[in-house]
């Protein structure tokens, strides 16, 4: 059986896209199995270049509650998608905490530094808070349908009064950076930043729905 040109470009096109992520990180050296990569997934903000810190704290205490995440985030293998709601995984690469661990205690990092808070920790934790921060990693992958791809992160965040136990806010925040290789090195910083990016816009944005909270709390 005969195929048409075009027809064997098109067959052959999504194969390379695998073979060429495949490849880059499961080619070993001689007869000698590949080496197994660990990332560290970090904010790449603390401590190269940390927000001004708030003079008082807003609040005495705050606590963070990581929740059930993505499964690509529930998992210490570094995930990346060719096609939408369809996710694999890096065969030699991973991290060296799982990301439904890691962004938690990132955050709790970069809201220490921040000082909106006079103690931030996690729920578990000897401390006692009113105001609790839930955190939830909606997604946190390599997005390659068109490579190199993109690092595609987004966090749901929810502040509640403890006291009463109300919701006070809630908001979605994503962040989408380019990867300079479709490969996991290249995953890893890129997902690095595009985390980053999510915390710079969080933490204002929680900086001012506190305030609102706190005030509206005291004034009745």
């Amino acid at each position: 059986m005969r195929f048409a040109p075009r027809l064997i470009t098109s067959l052959l096109g999504p194969l390379l896209s695998t073979v060429l992520l495949t490849a880059c990180v499961s080619v070993g050296l001689g007869s000698e199995a590949p080496a197994q990569a660990h990332y560290l997934l970090a904010d790449t903000a603390v401590p190269a270049a940390p927000a001004a810190r708030r003079a008082q704290p807003l609040v005495p205490a705050l606590l963070l509650q990581a929740l059930p995440a993505d499964a690509g985030a529930d998992t210490a293998a570094l995930a990346y998608s060719q096609r939408p709601n369809e996710f694999a995984y890096y065969q030699f690469a991973q991290w060296t905490e799982r990301p439904v661990r890691r962004v938690p205690r990132l955050l709790q990092q970069r809201l220490e530094a921040r000082g909106l808070a006079g103690a931030v920790a996690m729920v578990g934790e000897p401390a006692r808070a009113d105001w609790l921060l839930t955190v939830a990693v909606d997604a946190l992958h390599h997005d390659v349908s068109t490579l190199p791809g993109q690092a595609r992160v987004a966090l749901t965040v929810e502040l509640f009064d403890r006291r009463n136990r109300t919701r006070v806010a809630r908001r979605q925040f994503e962040a989408s950076v380019p990867t300079a290789s479709a490969t996991a090195p290249g995953a890893a910083a890129a997902l690095s930043a595009a985390l980053t990016q999510t915390f710079d816009a969080l933490v204002p944005w929680l900086d001012t729905e506190l305030q609102r909270a706190v005030a509206a709390a005291a004034a009745k």
